[in-house]
């Protein structure tokens, strides 16, 4: 099998890990190509120099390489109709339309879709206009939350503590700071909780669930800081019993895909639900992607048994028969996933910055590291390209311990600037610690 994966981040990196090892692990064949990819991804297969949202040549690549299965990583060539382009040339393509994928591309249709299916959210008003937006927030509880309703890279959430704040913000937003993304803002209700990542997998009518993940937005140890696109996750996550899993899949994705189909826009790919566990245990959608989230597939997929691509191909080629009764796979081992950024990250990263990576004896069988933000210069040297730099992903029995080989081999990556959390997966050490 030809198999395209399209991005050049460590979600893709993952990706093409995953299938690496799959097709190891069945003996079959792969062809593995990467556009753009990025250092990591050019060891498993060959790197196509084709941006992510470079629709025409990506469909002309396709067909030049006669791939077998496209898997689309980002959220941006989703929203650009990638899928769409591939699906009509007659190619199989794992990602959802961009009219599907409108869940993640716009915040306050998502709000819609979930009104109207009943699912549970954050109560919110969304604007184009100032005045009506100030109005609003100045009549609401504190603290709240803005959002951009558009692709903001995981900067358009602010969470605002006083109506002054929120304000600003919306100001900044309407007037252009995050581009054509923050055209449009929702303010909404702060909810209190543990958040959740659940990603599932579906053909547009059956479900099965990863295992949950919980991800750390905050670039500070001890969650301070501001929001990131993410600074390290880990799985399993104790909070999420089965009770609650069979609850996410009845309440929030069944519905979901039940609304979106009957408006025409019937979602075949990967659905990712961002949730906030409130007290009560009701969970709550803060966000949708239409994709893979990044960090957690760096640290989902080592946590899977072998086999689990074979999904993915099936659902592109519409052949999709899970057998399983279950509606989550099950986790083989622990997995935490540490995150070194680029100093000035997530506002203005450092760019050029020489990397030193350890050799293969200083980490072991139980840590994988995921290029992410990487390059090499003319001479070959490893550099940084800015943003989130590396996924450095331990594995173990436990969290603790897999979180532990993670740190220790962070530790072992050099690079001027390097900025990282020590803390990741701290809920579930003291959980362990407690029980």
């Amino acid at each position: 099998m030809r198999v395209l994966v399209v991005g050049g981040g460590g979600r893709e990196h993952a990706l093409c890990w995953a299938l690496h090892r799959d097709a190891a692990a069945s003996t079959a064949s792969a062809t593995l190509f990467t556009a753009p990819g990025n250092p990591g991804t050019a060891t498993l297969g060959t790197n196509l120099p084709i941006p992510a949202t470079a629709v025409d040549d990506l469909v002309t690549a396709v067909q030049q390489h006669d791939v077998d299965v496209t898997i689309i990583g980002p959220e941006a060539p989703l929203a650009a109709g990638l899928a769409d382009r591939l699906r009509t040339a007659g190619r199989a393509v794992f990602g959802p339309t961009a009219a599907a994928a409108r869940l993640e591309s716009s915040k306050a249709y998502a709000k819609e879709v979930m009104r109207r299916a009943g699912v549970p959210t954050a109560t919110s008003a969304s604007f184009v206009s100032m005045g009506p937006a100030l109005e609003y927030i100045g009549k609401h509880p504190e603290p709240l939350v803005v959002k951009a309703s558009g692709l903001a890279a995981g900067k358009g959430a602010v969470v605002c503590q006083t109506r002054v704040e929120a304000a600003m913000t919306v100001r900044a937003m309407l007037d252009g700071s995050l581009g054509e993304a923050g055209r449009e803002v929702l303010v909404e209700e702060f909810l209190t909780g543990e958040e959740l990542s659940v990603l599932a997998l579906t053909d547009g009518e059956r479900v099965l669930m990863l295992p949950p993940a919980q991800d750390h937005k905050r670039l500070g140890e001890g969650d301070s800081g501001p929001n990131t696109g993410g600074m390290g996750a880990y799985c399993p996550v104790g909070i999420a019993t089965e009770a609650l899993l069979d609850r996410v899949r009845r309440d929030v994705f069944e519905p979901v895909l039940r609304e979106v189909a009957a408006q025409g826009a019937p979602y075949e790919g990967l659905l990712y639900a961002g949730l906030m566990i409130l007290p009560d245990g009701t969970p709550s959608v803060l966000e949708f992607n239409a994709r893979f989230g990044d960090p957690e597939t760096q640290v989902l997929l080592p946590a899977l048994a072998p086999g689990f691509t074979e999904h993915l191909a099936a659902i592109a080629e519409r052949r999709w028969n899970p057998a399983t009764q279950r509606h989550v796979l099950d986790v083989e081992r622990a997995a935490v996933t540490t995150v070194l950024a680029a100093r000035g990250y997530p506002e203005n990263p450092e760019k050029g910055v020489a990397i030193r990576l350890p050799g293969p004896a200083q980490l072991g069988d139980d840590v994988i590291i995921f290029h992410a933000g990487t390059y090499r210069d003319p001479d070959g040297r490893l550099r940084t390209a800015g943003g989130r730099v590396f996924s450095v992903t331990g594995l173990g029995a436990t969290v603790p311990l897999a979180a532990r080989a993670s740190r220790e081999a962070a530790e072992h990556i050099a690079f001027e600037g390097k900025t990282w959390r020590r803390d990741v997966a701290w809920r579930e050490i003291e959980r362990a610690g407690a029980a």
